[in-house]
Formats: C-alpha cells, structure tokens, sequence
C-alpha cells in the first residue's frame, strides 16, 4: 500500500513538473509574439512615413528618379518580410535607400528650411528609436526564450512539445543614420615653419699686450 502511495505521488509530482514547465513555455512564447508585435507596429509606422517623405523630396529633386524608385521598391520589399531573418534584411536595405534619400536633401536649402519635410524627418528619427528599443526587447525575450529550449530539463519539455526557436531581429544600425554631408571647404594646411634665425658670430677676444 506504501508503494502505491509513494509511486501515485511521484506521478503526481512528475504532472505538476510537466504541467508547469509546459506552462512556462507557452509565457515565454506567448511574450515573444507580443514584442514582435510591438516592432512590427513600428514598422508599419516607418512604412507610413516614407511616401509623403519622399513626395516632399520630390518637390524640390524631382530628377533625382533613381533614389526614389529606390526608396519605393525597398519600402515595398520591407512590406512584404515575413520572419524577423526577412524583416531584418529588408529594412538594413530600407535604410541605405533613405541615406541616399537623405543625401540629396542636403544639397537643397530650401528643402532643409521646409516645415513639412523637418515634422516627417523628426517624425522617421522618432520611429527610428522606438525601433531600436523594441528590437532590444524582443531579441532579450527570445533569447530568455531560446536558452529554456537549450538547457536541461527544460529541452526535454520542448522537444515532447515541439517548441521551436525563435529567430532574431538584427538590422544593420551603421545604416539607419541618415549621412552627415559636410559642404564647407577643406582645412587649410598649416603654414610652413620660418626658418631658424642666422646664428650670431661668437665675439673676437681682444688682443693681449705685452
């Protein structure tokens, strides 16, 4: 009778395990979806900043084609991404288009000192930090996530479950900053040394009389 009762105790303790290791899981998983989500809100932000942002470039570069064709199949690439690999590729490429965009709004005054253009351009940097802040949530939340998938018993759980890893959302942050144009002439080289002053000659001693 002993027996019995200590084996349906281990059973049971062995559910509970299974059950709360499992439930473990599905949070772990569960907050990952959420912080996707969360970057895929911004995203679809930076999406719907780009046409009038480009429409407003286009007002004072309207022969700049190339870099708005550009822009426009980059952003329409980016839409289309389907995992955080895709999503991640696509918007580094997203980003280098909208440097060279940019890049041509440096050469036009005018277009700096347009009201329209600086709310947009405040707008994108904006996103652009929101951005960077939920990618650095999620890739924390799947990496908690990942190394319960790894690690001992928890692996266990997963494989019976079939838990899959989750991939990352890594975008290249050297290409998100718009380029820094500088216009203003090069430096001056520094002026040559003057030459050394003549050397004195040393005086001539006087002549001794006997």
């Amino acid at each position: 009778m002993i027996a019995v009762i200590v084996i349906v105790v281990i059973v049971a303790l062995l559910v509970i395990a299974l059950i709360t290791l499992y439930n473990r899981f599905v949070r772990l998983r569960n907050r990952v979806e959420n912080a996707w989500a969360q970057i895929e809100v911004q995203l679809k932000r930076r999406h719907d900043l780009i046409p009038n942002l480009v429409e407003t470039v286009k007002g004072y570069a309207a022969h700049e084609r190339g870099t708005f064709e550009a822009v426009t199949e980059a952003r329409a690439a980016a839409q289309g991404a389907r995992t955080p690999a895709e999503a991640g590729q696509a918007e580094g490429i997203l980003s280098q288009a909208l440097g060279r965009l940019f890049a041509v709004a440096e050469a036009y005054p005018e277009l700096q000192a347009d009201e329209n253009f600086r709310q947009l351009q405040s707008e994108l940097a904006e996103t652009e930090n929101r951005i960077a802040v939920s990618r650095q949530v999620y890739n924390d939340t799947v990496l908690s996530y990942d190394n319960a998938l790894e690690t001992v018993p928890t692996n266990v759980i997963a494989g019976i479950f079939h838990f899959n890893p989750r991939e990352y959302f890594q975008t290249e942050d050297a290409t998100r900053a718009a380029p820094q144009v500088s216009f203003t002439d090069a430096p001056a080289p520094p002026p040559a040394a003057a030459p050394p002053p003549p050397e004195t000659p040393a005086p001539t001693p006087p002549a001794q009389t006997s």
